[in-house]
């Protein structure tokens, strides 16, 4: 088979007990590949096939910032087994800066610690890291900078914000608004360092080798060929950032990826370790280097959620209409690589008030630079935003509920212009109605058994549209089945399911029909798996490809039959504000004797379009809302920030904790479902972001509920707790 090419009828069959309804689009279907991954016969990037590969294990800085003064490798270098030694002093040379992350072993400087310095290479796993171990290191280390604070005096305005948006915006006369405001709240909300940590290990094969050039007078000559097996979000897009560094033309890159086994934002551009494989490699062409980070190293350079300070006011009239809306962020950045996330966004869009203003500053420090977690920038943004709203309620004697209907927009309050579709209204209302809101006490400690107080809360949810560049999508009709090339990604996300089960429709044939290729640079140009936008970017292009085919070859297309589509989005969609909505309810129950927290119950209802498959559909919304029970009760990476350091002290999983199935014994998702034509024509918003956003706000303010006392930082651990 083709890379990253499957079929239904080539593994057991999906529980295919509503195939006789009528389409595919909107049915329970079994994951495609959940067999092979049950198995444990479906190739991760490490597993990938290699002929007589060399292993690879990396010499990293125990400075957080200074220059290497020399390196003494010649201990590791008569070792047995050791191929090569890779530092700066023999890397090869990598053309262009247009990535500070990826630019490498090029010169003799530190940025922080655990950056890459160089790597030893060699026969076998155990060797190379025995090896690295015996090279020497002396620095001339500087004074470093690793403590975030608010008020640092190099803080500074990002201009733009990830999203690229300006970094502020200000509507109305705030200070008039807040003056004006019968109850005002004014606090600060903070957020830390967080790591994704998934199943899979960060890992790369890579191998150089020469590609004849063929011409009409026979071979022209050869040119360099770089084969890349890498666990990523987006094979196309990580092409993209490695040719200019490399100085190669896209036919000289072939990267392959079908099977991700968890990212959460990691993976979703190439990090150090990428380019720190491609570079060892050449210096063995032709032979394929394998590296896998260790759980440790997952710490140290293959990104983090970036922490926060949040200051977010409120003025609102005492019938709770809001009056004015401030949030003023600060956040980290590396020095060395900005990251400036939207943690302003859903502030600048949920809730009407006519006078407005956010603004984004960061804070540059010595340490590795953060990027995309589950959810970013609107999952810090959104603690503060629904833990004010909650406190605001409390003020106002209101029910949390109610509030938040009462500041519903009739438009979007930035833009003014009209939601292509708005249900938050329906989600609370539902949510409320299944989870039992009737029941809740209005005032805390009411309801108590034995040493536990109970308590209840509530978070609205939403996560934009986000405009990504051109997707394509393929299909090839082949010994009798329809082939759909595609280069996305599945992280275990069900796209591997979802595209067929598009697909199918949108040939009108039987799933089993469909042939689905995906995660290879060789397929159509797709854009990578992030923000949410999988389903309605990739299936948008999916359904065009086929509704081309179709139109092209009618329903007895020919052996070699093909045709190509691209991501359509209506023109008219640029009028409207286009949003996913959700509502979180969380049951809590804390020790009056320990401090412990424990969620009961967890519920979400999700306005989040046509959902394609309702298993992998619930899936995503369970495992958005398991995480963020997680980073609510326990996730923080305690960076060391004394002089000399600046490392994580808790880098595995013996000191970062993540939630378990204890910590989630009860959780549920439902939707609401009004499919959006304005994301596309598959209907669907996104869901992999929605269930995450809003948990943490709901669980702390249902932890006010029960023991009345108000947490304004995550995570929630005992110690804030204790009587």
């Amino acid at each position: 088979m083709s890379p990253g090419e499957i079929s239904p009828a080539d593994i057991s069959p999906a529980d295919m007990s509503a195939a006789e309804k009528k389409g595919s689009v909107g049915q329970d279907r079994v994951r495609i590949d959940g067999p092979l991954k049950v198995t444990g016969t479906a190739p991760y990037a490490f597993e990938q096939p290699a002929q007589n590969p060399a292993y690879l294990f990396p010499l990293t800085s125990t400075i957080a910032k200074g220059k290497i003064r020399s390196i003494d490798d010649s201990a590791a270098r008569a070792l047995p087994g050791v191929l090569e030694v890779l530092t700066h002093e023999n890397a090869p040379n990598l053309l262009a800066k247009t990535d500070t992350e990826l630019y490498i072993l090029q010169n003799r400087d530190v940025h922080y610690f655990g950056e890459y310095i160089g790597a030893v290479i060699a026969e076998t796993q155990e060797i190379a890291r025995h090896a690295a171990g015996l090279v020497r290191v002396e620095y001339d280390a500087e004074e470093e900078d690793t403590r975030f604070r608010a008020g640092h005096p190099e803080r500074y305005n990002p201009v733009k914000i990830n999203t690229g948006v300006p970094a502020d915006s200000k509507q109305g006369d705030v200070d008039r608004g807040l003056a004006e405001a019968a109850l005002v709240v004014d606090e600060v909300y903070t957020t830390p360092y967080e790591h994704h940590n998934p199943m899979e290990m960060h890992s790369v094969i890579a191998e150089w080798d020469k590609e004849k050039l063929d011409g009409v007078l026979g071979v022209l000559g050869e040119r360099p060929h770089l084969r890349i097996h890498d666990a990523s979000q987006g094979v196309s897009y990580a092409r993209l950032m490695l040719l200019p560094l490399l100085g190669l033309l896209p036919q000289q890159v072939e990267i392959n990826s079908p099977y991700v086994g968890g990212a959460f934002g990691s993976k979703g551009i190439p990090h150090a370790q990428v380019m720190l494989t491609i570079l060892a490699a050449k210096l063995l062409p032709g032979r394929p280097v394998k590296y896998m980070l260790t759980r440790q190293q997952m710490f140290r350079s293959v990104g983090h959620r970036l922490t926060t300070h949040q200051r977010f006011r409120l003025g609102a009239a005492e019938d709770g209409t809001l009056t004015t809306i401030t949030h003023d962020v600060q956040q980290s950045t590396s020095r060395l690589k900005q990251f400036a996330e939207q943690t302003v966004n859903s502030t600048r869009h949920l809730y009407a008030a006519p006078h407005r203003e956010t603004s984004t500053r960061m804070v540059p420090l010595d340490i590795g630079p953060a990027t995309f977690m589950r959810a970013p920038g609107e999952f810090p943004g959104m603690f503060a935003q629904e833990t004010a709203m909650d406190e605001l309620a409390v003020k106002l004697g209101l029910d949390p509920i109610e509030l938040r209907l009462r500041n519903q927009p009739e438009t979007d309050p930035e833009s003014g212009k009209p939601h292509s579709s708005h249900y938050l209204k329906e989600c609370l209302q539902e949510g409320a109605r299944l989870f039992g809101w009737e029941k809740r006490h209005a005032q805390p400690r009411a309801r108590q058994e034995g040493e536990w107080l109970y308590g209840m809360g509530v978070a609205s949810a939403t996560y934009p549209k986000q405009m990504t560049p051109p997707t394509k999508a393929s299909v090839a009709f082949k010994g009798g089945k329809y082939h759909v090339g595609i280069a996305a990604a599945d992280m275990g996300t069900g796209a591997w399911t979802i595209l067929s089960q598009i697909a199918a429709d949108a040939l009108q044939v039987p799933e089993e029909q469909v042939v689905l290729q995906i995660g290879h640079t060789d397929l159509p140009l797709a854009y990578l798996a992030g923000g949410s936008t999988g389903t309605y970017n990739w299936g948008s292009a999916v359904m065009v490809a086929a509704v081309n085919f179709r139109s092209r070859y009618g329903q007895t297309p020919a052996e070699g039959d093909e045709a190509e589509g691209g991501a359509h989005f209506p023109d008219e969609a640029k009028k409207y504000a286009l949003d996913a909505y959700g509502a979180h309810f969380a049951e809590v129950k804390v020790s009056r004797v320990t401090g412990e927290v424990r969620v009961t119950r967890m519920l979400g209802v999700y306005d989040g379009g046509r959902i394609i498959n309702p298993r992998t559909a619930n899936s995503q919304f369970i495992g958005g809302m398991t995480m963020g029970i997680s980073a609510a009760l326990h996730e923080e990476s305690y960076l060391d920030s004394r002089p000399g350091y600046g490392h994580v002290v808790n880098s595995d999983f013996a000191g970062y904790h993540i939630a378990a199935n204890a910590d989630a014994p009860q959780v549920e998702a439902r939707w609401i479902e009004h499919p959006d034509p304005m994301f596309g024509p598959t209907g669907a918003k996104g869901i992999g972001e929605i269930g995450i956003v809003g948990v943490p706000a709901a669980i702390g303010n249902a932890i006010y509920n029960a023991t009345g006392k108000r947490l304004r930082g995550l995570p929630f651990t005992p110690d804030k707790l204790v009587e």
